[in-house]
């Protein structure tokens, strides 16, 4: 749904259980300009739709969230400074569905941590 529009992947790290991208923000997409028109911050839904669309690729299938317990917007994410941000996902199958760690981050800063269940 963002990929390829709102970011481009750059790099992809796989090994079982966890996934890491570096991904490319797109300064130039229409988000920006409602949010917000002098200083862009990228939403935090699109970090956690971000978050879903790099464990879909992992696990193979959609996912959709069934609980957050832990959701953590640490630094706001300006495209214009900040274009490349680096996604880790760490998941697990349990009968209730992939337990998920998650963070965005680049080099020493932490931009969202998420804790929590999809299904």
């Amino acid at each position: 749904m963002l990929a390829g529009n709102f970011y481009t992947v750059t790099t992809h790290h796989e090994e079982p259980g966890q996934v890491t991208v570096t991904i490319e923000l797109n300064a130039a997409h229409p988000v920006f300009q409602g949010h917000f028109p002098e200083q862009p911050v990228v939403p935090g839904v699109c970090m956690m739709q971000t978050i879903t669309e790099v464990l879909e690729g992992a696990v193979k299938q959609k996912v959709m969230l069934k609980k957050a317990t832990q959701m953590k917007f640490l630094q706001m994410i300006d495209p214009g400074k900040e274009p490349l941000v680096d996604v880790t996902v760490n998941y697990k199958a349990e009968e209730t569905g992939w337990k998920v760690n998650a963070t965005l981050k680049r080099e020493d800063k932490t931009f969202m941590k998420f804790q929590g269940i999809f299904n």
